[in-house]
């Protein structure tokens, strides 16, 4: 069976949640990679909203000036239809986001 890889991206991102990733299928989230943009310490949060939660995967999490931050390690998440993945930062234009994912694994 053929495996439908995919990546969505984000770019200076800042205080304001931006959606990364919305699932249309049963998908699995497999990397996360969050990486601060600007001269400064930042706090990020990425988080999942179900359709009525927020589910945070990391809150207020410190990224150092130049620093990235693998959210998931080796681990791996399981999307519903529906599901969006959401990053938000304490400071402006500060973090660009990739986000590695398998689509539509089964129905």
């Amino acid at each position: 069976m053929a495996q439908n890889f995919r990546r969505y991206t984000a770019n200076n991102v800042g205080t304001s949640p931006v959606t990364v990733f919305t699932s249309n299928s049963y998908d699995t989230v497999v990397g996360i990679h969050v990486t601060n943009v600007t001269t400064s310490s930042i706090l990020v949060d990425v988080y999942i909203n179900d359709g009525s939660n927020d589910i945070h995967l990391t809150k207020s999490t410190p990224i150092p000036t130049g620093g990235a931050l693998q959210v998931l390690g080796s681990g791996k998440i399981v999307a519903h239809s529906g599901d969006a993945l959401k990053i938000v930062s304490d400071t402006a234009s500060s973090v660009d986001a990739w986000v590695s994912c398998v689509d539509d694994i089964s129905t």
